[in-house]
C-alpha cells in the first residue's frame, strides 16, 4: 500500500507542478482559444491541461517501473501499452485543441489509438463469469476498441463544467483502486502489485492534482485531456478483468466477476447517458452527433437556474 500511496503522491505532485507551467506556456505562446457560443466561461481560458496530467501519469508510471516491488507488473506489455495510448491520446487532444479537428478525423484517431493499445495487450478476452469468452481474437479486438472509444467520448462529453470530468474520474479511480486491491487480497496473491491498481491509483493522483486548478472558477481547462482520462479509465476496467481467477472465488464468483463491469458503468453512467441522449437529440435535430452544442445534461441544469458548483 505504501508504494501505491507514493506513486499517487508523485502523480499528484508532478501534475500540480506541471499545470501552472503549461498554463504559462499557453499564455506566453498565445495558445488561448477564443470563446465559442457554447462556452460558459466569461473570459478565454487555456485548454491544454491534459498535457500536465499526461506528464504526471507518465512520470509516476515510469517511476513505478524502477521500483522492485512493481517490477513484475512491467514484465508484460500492458502497462507500456497504456502509457503509449495515453501519450498518443494527449497528442491527439492537443492537435484538436489547437487546430479544431473535424469529428471524423478525431474519431479515426481515437479508433487507431484504441486499436494499437488493444493489440499490445489491453484487450477484453473473457468475462470471469462461468468462463464466458468473447469468441475470437478478432472479435475481442473489435469489442475492446468500441468499449474504449465509447468511454473516451463519454468522459469527453461531460467536460463542460469546471472540475466535472476530473472529479468524476477521481471518484471512479478511487473506487476502482479499492476494488482491485481488495480483490487481490481476497484471492491470496503472493504480491499485491497489479497493473490495474497501479493504473487507477496514478489516475487518481493526476485527477486530484489537476482539480486544484480546475475547480470553479478554473484557471485552466483539460481540453483533450478528458479523452486521455477516459482512455486510462477504460484501460483499467479492461485490465482488472484479467486478474480474476473464477476457480478461486467460490460462491463469490458471480459478484466478483460482475464488479469489473458494474464499476466502470457506475462511474460513467451519467456520462454515458449524456452521450446517448445528447447524440439522439442532435440526430433528431438533423445535426451530426459529434457537432458540439450546449445540450448536455450540465448545460440544461445551468439553464434551469442551478449554480455552477451546485
Amino acid at each position: 500500500m505504501k508504494v501505491y500511496l507514493l506513486l499517487m503522491l508523485v502523480a499528484l505532485g508532478v501534475t500540480v507542478l506541471a499545470t501552472p507551467l503549461v498554463r504559462w506556456t499557453c499564455i506566453r505562446w498565445g495558445i488561448v482559444p477564443k470563446l465559442r457560443d457554447r462556452d460558459i466561461q466569461a473570459v478565454p481560458v487555456p485548454r491544454l491541461g491534459g498535457v500536465a496530467m499526461t506528464i504526471g501519469f507518465l512520470t509516476a508510471m515510469a517511476l513505478g517501473s524502477r521500483i522492485p516491488y512493481m517490477g513484475p507488473v512491467f514484465e508484460t506489455s500492458v502497462p507500456w501499452a497504456v502509457m503509449g495510448g495515453a501519450c498518443a491520446m494527449c497528442v491527439l487532444g492537443v492537435a484538436d485543441d489547437i487546430l479544431e479537428l473535424d469529428w471524423f478525423t478525431k474519431l479515426a484517431g481515437q479508433l487507431l489509438i484504441a486499436g494499437v493499445m488493444a493489440y499490445y495487450g489491453v484487450q477484453l478476452v473473457s468475462f470471469p463469469i462461468f468462463g464466458l469468452t468473447i469468441g475470437s481474437s478478432r472479435l475481442s479486438l473489435v469489442v475492446t476498441v468500441l468499449v474504449v472509444v465509447a468511454i473516451v467520448n463519454a468522459v469527453n462529453f461531460i467536460d463542460g463544467l469546471d472540475g466535472l470530468a476530473a472529479g468524476v474520474v477521481a471518484i471512479g479511480a478511487g473506487s476502482f483502486f479499492a476494488y482491485s486491491y481488495f480483490l487481490t487480497r481476497m484471492m491470496g496473491a503472493a504480491s499485491y502489485a497489479t497493473t490495474a491498481a497501479l493504473v487507477v491509483i496514478t489516475l487518481l493522483g493526476i485527477s486530484a492534482g489537476f482539480l486544484w486548478f480546475n475547480f470553479h472558477p478554473s484557471s485552466i481547462m483539460m481540453g483533450g485531456g478528458a479523452e486521455t482520462l477516459g482512455l486510462i479509465l477504460a484501460a483499467a476496467g479492461i485490465i482488472v478483468t484479467g486478474q480474476i481467477d473464477p476457480s478461486m472465488l467460490g460462491r463469490q464468483q458471480v459478484l466478483a466477476g460482475l464488479m469489473p463491469i458494474i464499476l466502470p458503468l457506475a462511474v460513467i453512467v451519467v456520462p454515458l447517458g449524456d452521450l446517448v441522449v445528447t447524440s439522439v437529440r442532435r440526430l433528431l435535430g438533423g445535426h451530426s452527433p459529434f457537432v458540439a452544442d450546449r445540450s448536455h445534461f450540465h448545460d440544461r441544469l445551468l439553464a434551469r437556474g442551478h449554480s455552477h458548483r451546485g
